[in-house]
């Protein structure tokens, strides 16, 4: 039994559609799964934030406490602190505990000023610690935010080429977000060492 002419131009016909489909599936779900494990990177990331968040966040009472000792008539500065970190502790999404975050910095940067004008703080052992735990904290925590920033450009770049952009809008990504640096964080900080 011999195969017809046109039944065999049919077969190849259908074998080279086929082999189209099977490449052009092969790409999509390639390209799917590439977007997928980018868009978990940054999940990621932004959970190393927030770990880092949450030390540092676990660290402030202690160094707090530790200069107290030292500056007690600084109340009111120990009172901002304390409501900025809770603040931060009770930011639901990235963006407020990075808001939060910022509060908390500039409270801290006042406390730096606190503990330059006691240099028995200075030298005690215990705050030492802690001023490089915190610094190490602080330290990780850019890593952090730069690694996050990092994969959001990656992962944006890809879902805004072409063709890999048809297969973002079929599935339903979109961009993600950059962490916002606030305008009051960009300000010089004015550091008084005493009158």
């Amino acid at each position: 039994m011999a195969l017809s002419k046109g039944c065999l131009y049919s077969f190849i016909i259908f074998a080279i559609i086929a082999f189209i489909l099977l490449l052009f599936g092969g790409w999509v779900m390639t390209s799917y799964n590439s977007i997928v494990k980018m868009d978990e990177q940054i999940n990621a990331d932004q959970k190393e934030i927030d770990n880092q968040l949450q030390r540092r966040f676990d660290l402030i009472p202690n160094y707090v406490n530790t200069v107290k000792g030292y500056a007690a008539h600084e109340k009111e500065l120990f009172e901002h602190i304390a409501d900025a970190r809770a603040k931060l502790g009770g930011a639901g999404n990235t963006q407020d505990k990075l808001k939060a975050n910022d509060e908390l910095n500039g409270f801290l940067s006042r406390l730096l000023v606190v503990i330059e004008n006691y240099p028995e703080l200075k030298a005690n052992e215990n705050f030492l610690r802690l001023q490089d735990e915190l610094a190490g904290t602080e330290n990780r925590l850019a890593v952090s935010r730069r690694r996050y920033s990092e994969s959001v450009k990656t992962y944006n770049a890809a879902i805004r080429v072409f063709p890999r952009n048809m297969i973002a809008g079929m599935f339903g990504f979109s961009a993600r977000e950059y962490f916002e640096v606030p305008e009051e964080a960009k300000a010089v900080p004015q550091v008084n060492f005493g009158n």
